[in-house]
């Protein structure tokens, strides 16, 4: 049976346009799988971004060293409190000579390392071990650089006043520190103990009242 040219025409295309509507469905479905992984993996690259931006962060504060004041350096053990002890003012007259020279020289001592940038420590018959042990080369050195640039060079010191406390027989100098520069208003502080030893040294601004 032979079958009509146009009804033949109509089949192949009919056949033809099938084979290429699956081949299409065929060739889409990889593209379509690789679309939507793309799509899950920008969804977690989402999730993951957020979730770090959210994320608190925790840290450690370093605590920062502190130091003594500059003023504070030259103290070798602190003195007795004043409220606790009944201080008696004597007159200059009244004090040792001896002692009171010996307290100006080793007062001066500390000082003058300032100007010469030399120190001669203290021997066990000029103080105790706890204010040999405290003063250093370096704690020195450290005040003498304020004091050079704050006040100019190291004169001399000048005795002002004495105390004592009646009970163990201690005696505090309050020597005034005089520099280059008039601006300076310094006191150096020696007390002397019964023993005849420098028992602690203080550099502090000058104030008239005890």
């Amino acid at each position: 049976m032979k079958i009509p040219f146009e009804l033949a025409f109509w089949f192949r295309k009919f056949a033809r346009n099938t084979i290429n509507l699956g081949f299409c469905r065929y060739k889409r479905q990889p593209k379509i799988k690789i679309f939507r992984m793309k799509r899950l993996a920008i969804v977690l690259c989402l999730t993951l971004f957020i979730a770090c931006k959210s994320k608190k962060v925790i840290t450690t504060q370093i605590p920062i060293e502190t130091t003594p004041g500059i003023e504070e350096v030259i103290e070798e053990t602190k003195e007795e409190e004043k409220d606790k002890v009944d201080f008696v003012k004597l007159k200059l007259t009244a004090v040792s000579t001896a002692q009171k020279k010996k307290a100006y020289e080793l007062g001066k001592r500390i000082l003058m390392t300032c100007n010469t940038s030399k120190f001669k420590p203290f021997t066990t018959t000029e103080a105790t071990a706890s204010v040999i042990n405290n003063i250093t080369i370096e704690k020195l050195s450290a005040i003498c650089n304020r004091y050079r640039q704050y006040y100019g060079t190291f004169d001399d010191i000048e005795l002002v006043e004495t105390f004592q406390n009646p009970k163990n027989r201690t005696t505090i100098y309050r020597f005034k520190a005089l520099y280059s520069k008039k601006v300076a208003n310094k006191e150096l502080r020696v007390t002397m103990n019964a023993d005849n030893k420098v028992s602690a040294i203080q550099t502090m601004d000058w104030v008239n009242t005890f």
